[in-house]
Formats: C-alpha cells, structure tokens, sequence
C-alpha cells in the first residue's frame, strides 16, 4: 500500500514564498526522466498533507538518489520549484477583485485572441488559454466568451485578457466542493508542463504533477494528452486561482478498498480472479484486487513454458489458486495449473502400450526428440527409436520443432512423468524379413560405407549394413587390416554368412566367392603322393612347406633324415620334392616326409596313419607336436 500522501514527513508541495503571505511550493527531487521529456516529476513520495504544509513548516529535504550526486539533486529540486513557481505566478496575477465578463471574438491569430470587452482598446487573449485538448481553438469571429481582465497592458496597448482565469472562478464552486468533500472529478488532459500536466476541470487549468499520475513512475506522459481521468483536489488558492491535483492518491484509495474486501477472502486454496500487471522471465504478477501475488512459471502450466508470455499477456483477466500466503508480509503465491486434473494420473489408461499417438514437436536434442501430446504430457522419441537404420547422425535429420508426427507407446512411467515413444515402430522391421530377402549362402552386392580394425561394413540396402570379417576376405592371404583389400566407396559382392534379427547383425564372407584351396587340395590328393614345395619358415620341430597358395604342410625333423639317416638342413626358400604322409581334412593339415622321396611308402605306415588306433601313441604324438608348432607359430 502507498501511503505517501498520508505521511507527515513527505516532501512535496509547501508554501515557497510565505514571506509575501501566498501559499507555494517547497522544493522536492524530481524523477528523473528520458531526455525527450525535459519537465521533472514530483517525487513519489509527495503526500496530500506535505501538499498543505503550512508557511511556517519546514519540509525535510529527501535523501539523494542512489548513484546521484547532491548537487544533482538540488538542481533537479530547485528546477521543479520554479516551474511550480512559474505555474502559480502566471495564474496568479488576477486583480483583486475579478469579474468575469463576456466579450465578442474579433479575429483569431496565431498568438492570440482579439476580444472585444466594451472598453476604449480591445483585448488580447493567449492562443494557448483558448486550445482545446487536440491543440484546436474553438472559437471564431462573433462568438462570446468570458474572460478577466488581468493587470498590464500588451506592448501594443492592448487590454491583457484571461479566458482560463474566466472559466476557473465560473468553475470554482463546484471545485470547492469536491475539495471540500474529499470527492473525485473528473478532468481532461489538455498538455504536458514543466513538472507534470495541465488539466482542464470544467474549463479551469489544474496544474497535475507527474509523480501525482499514477501509483508507479510514469516515463511518457505526453501519452496522457486528451485522456479523462478522475483526479482528487489536494491544493486550491482562489485567491491566485491555483488548483492542484492527483490522480495517485484516488488510486491509493481505491486500491485500498479493494485490498480490504480481498483480504476478506484469501486464504491459501481460495480461488480468485485477478488481473496481470507484469511479465518476468520467472513468472507473472497478478493484481488480485490490491494484492499482488506471484504465478510462477513453474505453475502456470502442466506443460513446459519457455517464457509466461506463451500464456498470458499483460491486461488478461485469468482464475488463479491460492497456494501460499503470508498475512504478515503479504505475499501471495499463486497458481494457474492447479485448477485443472494433473494429466498424469490417468496417462497409463489414455496412452496404453502400443496405442499409435499424434502430437506435435516441441524440443530436438542430440539424445532425441520431445513431442507434445496434449498439454503437460510429453513424450520422448530417443535415437534409438527413431529410424531402423544405424547411421542417422542426428534426430533434427527427421524431424523438425513445430512438425506434427506420429508415434507408438513404447512405456509410461507416470511416477517419472515420462513416456518412450517410437517412430520407427510405424514401419516393418526390415530385419525380421532378411532371411527372406537374403538367405544364408545368397550372393549379395553392396558398398563399403567403413572400414576397421577387425572388417568393413558393406551396406547392402538401405538401412542394412553387414559385417566382412578380416578372416573371411582370403583363402590365402593373412589380411591384417581391411584397407590391404579393400577402401571405402568400393563396391563388392559377398556370401551371407548369418543373420541376427534380434541383434541386428548381419555376416558376409568374400572369400567364400571362390572355392576353398584346402578343399580342393585334398579333393586331389592323397596319402603317398610326392609334391614339390617351397620352403617357407624354420620351427625347432620342423619346417613349414608351402604346397600351393594358401596351403602349407608341416615336414618334421623326424622326415628329414637322407638313406644314411643323416639330417639335411631345410632353409627357406629352398624349393624340393615331398611325400605327404598325413592328411587331416577337418583341421586342414597335411603331414610332408623328405626322406620318404624316392621310397615305396610303408604299407604299414600308411595303415597305421588310415588306423590310428592301431597305433595311438606315434599318430597321437605326431598331432600334438603338429598342433603345438601351429600354435606357435601363430
């Protein structure tokens, strides 16, 4: 509540001249205001009763400014007497004993009126009395109007005239009687002063200062001019026809009235009618009949707000809740969703499992995409959800905030206040058909779309990638990384090794394009065959023999022995003739014998190798020491 018009000790308008016995106007600091508006504003703290300070009371000078200086602030007071000063005097130098009287127009210039009085010269108005609050005179030649005779003469020798002291004093009872009274009348904004306004009351100039407008600082008070407004009397002098008034003070009133009648009902849960006075990034401000309350973002919406704008705009009337209140303090807090059913108690029975649902997009993150259901209920479309395809970079690649989609209840989770949607759930899942497509051991063609460590995806349609493993490139070659045979972009064919719907993962072979080297090997040979072969690498248990590309054969230290039984040295490089005397197709190993060359094989060899039964601990021996040199040679 503002109750600077009823404090004591408020600066404002005193007695500025009591030495002479009229009543003036105690300096005070103005409002500051924009450079476009040159007139300082009475200070909010000016009172009706600091208005009628007697002469001989002192006002005490208000404290400055923050940040303003005190020469500032004298400045800015003394400028405001002046102009309150300039005011009094220019309305104040009727005679004694005035009458109004009627006199005829005689023309109309841009300064002035010529009026016709009966006397031995005419009379001279100032245009400025006459203007209407459009800035119109509405008098011509012939017409009659009253006016006052005032002391002076013009420099041409005219009569000096006061149409506005004429119309005051022929006013003057009634504005008597509202001061009197204590009553409201109404008035008309006619233009902007030094210090405030000047209001047209049944024809006489009230002089409104601009701290006296409003209940809060008003920058722009030319957006005043031609307004009626209601204002209370707070200082008149008949003598020197000044007339002071304020619009504050009537606000004042009124809204303690108001505060009154609301304090009567507001209780926390009460729900009220209130109108928004502002706007912040938090919340609004709602005006609940002289009580101002808080409607916090956070309860103005089951939904999600980005600004309180995107509800209510400054002027609307709206329902609020009472949710808070401090009688002590008088806070309030309010709120707006409260009035309606949280969404969320029923969302599991409105949005079952595998419902198709629309709405609309409302945020896009890196992690997915939120849709709007209805109000305060928000689903969200994660990645993974999105698309059947691995390779969508990012969800704003399908979808768009503002974009009205369609998606499937994936989960609701009402505790959380959260619900998985999906979109890719609205098409088939193209891995649940592949084998359709694709059976295992079909010929496929595709491009490499990556290449790493352990392979190269191949995408063979849209959406659908399969994995060549580094092993499944060469028959023959040992291919360490994939880039030694293949490069991104290329476009290859491959065998469908196996499908993973579940997994999504799909196998594909190159090499198996060509036939198998071993398969072939052992398709034409046999135990007892002599075959050339290269040397390849030395072991401590033998020597590895390449018989073919990508077919190697182990010859141990054991069939290296000439006819004497002498050893002979096996380097590599060296290109010679072996007999194969083991075959195992299962583990695709072949058993070489150098000093079986030229020699009918053993019968009894070859039987003991076709039974190894028969003779388990040689074969058994023989497979182990093979195996281990494998191994380590791997």
């Amino acid at each position: 509540m503002f109750d600077d018009f009823n404090n004591p000790n408020a600066n404002d308008l005193t007695d500025h001249n009591h030495n002479n016995g009229h009543t003036g106007v105690a300096t005070v600091e103005p409002h500051p205001e924009p450079a476009a508006e040159a007139a300082p504003l009475l200070p909010e703290q000016a009172s009706p009763a600091a208005l009628m300070t007697s002469p001989n009371e002192a006002a005490a000078p208000p404290p400055p400014a923050a940040g303003e200086s005190p020469a500032a602030q004298n400045a800015g007071v003394d400028d405001f007497a002046s102009a309150l000063e300039s005011f009094e005097a220019e309305a104040g130098e009727a005679e004694p004993n005035d009458n109004v009287v009627n006199g005829t127009v005689v023309n109309v210039t841009s300064t002035h009126v010529v009026v016709d009085i009966g006397m031995k010269s005419e009379g001279m108005v100032p245009i400025a009395e006459v203007r209407d609050h459009e800035g119109n005179v509405p008098f011509k030649s012939g017409d009659q109007i009253p006016v006052i005779v005032v002391r002076g003469e013009t420099e041409e020798g005219y009569t000096r005239l006061s149409y506005e002291k004429a119309a005051r004093l022929r006013a003057w009872d009634e504005i008597e009687a509202a001061y009197d009274h204590k009553a409201a009348i109404k008035g008309r904004v006619i233009d902007r002063v030094k210090g405030g306004l000047s209001v047209d009351i049944l024809g006489a100039r009230a002089f409104l200062p601009g701290s006296q407008l409003d209940l809060r600082p008003v920058r722009n008070l030319d957006g005043y001019k031609g307004r009626e407004i209601e204002v209370l009397i707070v200082k008149l002098n008949k003598k020197r026809g000044n007339v002071v008034v304020s619009r504050k003070q009537l606000l004042e009133e009124e809204q303690a009235e108001k505060r009154s009648a609301t304090l009567e009902h507001l209780h926390e849960g009460s729900v009220l009618t209130g109108t928004v006075k502002n706007l912040t990034d938090y919340g609004a401000f709602v005006d609940m009949g002289g009580i101002d309350g808080l409607l916090h973002i956070t309860d103005m919406s089951w939904g999600r707000l980005t600004h309180p704008r995107d509800l209510v705009n400054v002027g609307d009337h709206i329902q609020v809740k009472v949710l808070k209140f401090d009688p002590e303090k008088q806070r309030v807090s309010l709120g707006f969703k409260q009035l309606t059913p949280d969404p969320w108690l029923d969302a599991e029975q409105r949005y079952p499992i595998g419902a198709h649902v629309k709405g609309r997009v409302i945020s896009v993150t890196d992690y997915g995409a939120f849709i709007e259901l209805e109000q305060g209920i928000e689903g969200l479309v994660h990645v993974s959800e999105m698309t059947w395809s691995k390779r969508m970079k990012h969800p704003s690649k399908i979808v768009n905030v503002g974009q009205e989609v369609e998606a499937v209840v994936l989960n609701v989770n009402p505790q959380e206040r959260r619900i998985s949607l999906g979109l890719k759930q609205l098409e088939a899942n193209p891995w649940e058909t592949l084998h359709e497509k694709f059976p295992v051991g079909a010929t496929v063609e595709g491009r490499v779309r990556n290449l790493t460590d352990f392979g190269a995806f191949i995408e063979i349609e849209d959406g659908i990638d399969g994995l060549v493993h580094v092993s499944n490139m060469s028959w023959t070659k040992r291919v360490k990384h994939p880039s030694e045979v293949l490069k991104k972009g290329d476009k290859v064919k491959a065998v469908v090794l196996a499908i993973e719907p579940d997994h999504r993962r799909l196998s594909l072979g190159m090499k198996q394009l060509q036939p198998d080297v071993w398969d072939t090997f052992f398709q034409t040979h046999r135990i007892g065959d002599v075959v050339h072969g290269k040397v390849l690498r030395i072991a401590s248990f033998g020597a590895f023999i390449e018989l073919a590309e990508g077919v190697e054969g182990l010859c141990h230290n054991s069939e290296t022995a000439d006819e004497s039984g002498r050893g002979i040295k096996l380097e590599p490089g060296l290109d010679t003739d072996f007999k194969i005397i083991k075959m195992n197709e299962q583990e695709k190993k072949v058993g070489l014998s150098l000093r079986a060359v030229g020699q009918e094989a053993s019968r009894q060899d070859v039987e003991a190798y076709k039974h190894p039964a028969s003779s388990a601990t040689t074969t058994l021996g023989d497979l182990v020491s093979w195996k281990r040199a494998s191994s380590d040679e791997r």
